[in-house]
């Protein structure tokens, strides 16, 4: 087991490490100078240069990458701006901040947003799916069939506007979607973000329901389950110790590919409720052309997929020992 995760790391390791040199050579092929934007309207060829100098973008394209990897593990010292100490991903060109803490200003947004809605999407979309799977065939099972094909086809964007028009601008039952640190005022975290956690379990609940509906019911009937019912275990037994574990793993892996990209992918989540984390971030770093903003924000975004995948696999081990001696 634990070489297993050694070598999910280091191959996770290896992906990152090719996301942030694609994304930095693509940044080059833009027809647009980050420095004569960031020299301001007044700006001569002497002024320029200084400008080229301060950003760390005189040097060549490999230079400039391998002292950003450098800054990562060592720090960076950038000449008109000062020491950058590890892990250091630059300063933005848009407004000289440094890009990892700017990040990780933003970073506690996205997470509670992800995992505010994995709660309720995990809690209703399971427990639905599996009431569907005991009841196959019923009227609750053609009910919960039903609204998940209708939250499935539903957009965050639509959804997200039309609930804030009627249940905060209208009825007042919700307050406005904002973001409180959950550190200083705990129910002001989660009145603000009630709404963008209802509205995203919405989406993801339906993909949850069905996938568990359709596991447990292929595990109901495997040999092994109706062996288990034959030996005279009761039907809770049979269900939570043989049925429910083997349809674990197909959510759990599903559950690790949705965090990620709720992690990695805020962009439209929080654009619609006006949230400010690293999705908004990313969509202002392409605007400005800011690539150290933008390869941080790739880069942290990549990082929370990966891990989130092996934390899956080492997971998915757990519940089944066939991976194991795999």
């Amino acid at each position: 087991m634990f070489r297993f995760l050694i070598r999910r790391v280091l191959g996770a390791l290896v992906i990152l490490l090719i996301i942030s040199a694609v994304t930095f050579f693509l940044f080059y092929a833009i027809p647009r100078d980050p420095a004569r934007m960031a020299c301001g309207k007044v700006c001569d060829a002497q002024l320029l240069a200084q400008v080229r100098q301060n950003l760390g973008i005189a040097d060549p394209m490999p230079v400039q990458y391998w002292h950003w990897l450098q800054g990562i593990f060592v720090g960076r010292e950038y000449t008109g701006v000062g020491n950058c100490d590890a892990p250091c991903l630059g300063y933005s060109f848009a407004n000289s901040e440094p890009v990892f803490q700017t990040i990780m200003d933003r970073f506690p947004t996205t997470l509670s947003l992800a995992f505010g809605a994995a709660f309720f999407f995990l809690i209703i979309g399971v427990g639905a799916g599996m009431l569907a799977a005991v009841k196959q065939g019923k009227a609750l099972d053609k009910i919960a069939s039903s609204v998940s094909l209708l939250g499935s086809s539903m957009q965050i964007y639509f959804v997200g506007y039309i609930a804030m028009f009627f249940l905060v601008q209208q009825a007042g039952i919700l307050s406005q979607p904002s973001y409180t640190p959950v550190t200083e005022n705990p129910g002001a975290w989660v009145s603000g973000l009630l709404l963008p956690w209802l509205v995203l379990s919405i989406i993801f609940t339906a993909n949850y329901t069905r996938m568990t509906r359709s596991q447990l019911v292929e595990q109901l009937s495997e040999d092994y389950v109706r062996t288990a019912r034959a030996k005279g275990l009761s039907r809770r037994s049979v269900f939570f110790r043989f049925a429910w574990r083997g349809a674990m793993g197909p959510i759990v892996t599903i559950f690790g590919i949705d965090m990620g990209t709720l992690i990695g992918g805020a962009i439209i989540t929080e654009s619609t409720f006006s949230l400010q984390g690293i999705g908004t971030l990313a969509v202002r770093a392409v605007t400005d052309s800011d690539l150290p903003m933008l390869l941080g924000v790739t880069v942290v975004a990549a990082a929370g997929i990966v891990f989130a995948n092996i934390i899956v696999d080492a997971v998915y081990a757990l519940i089944d020992p066939r991976i194991r001696l795999a």
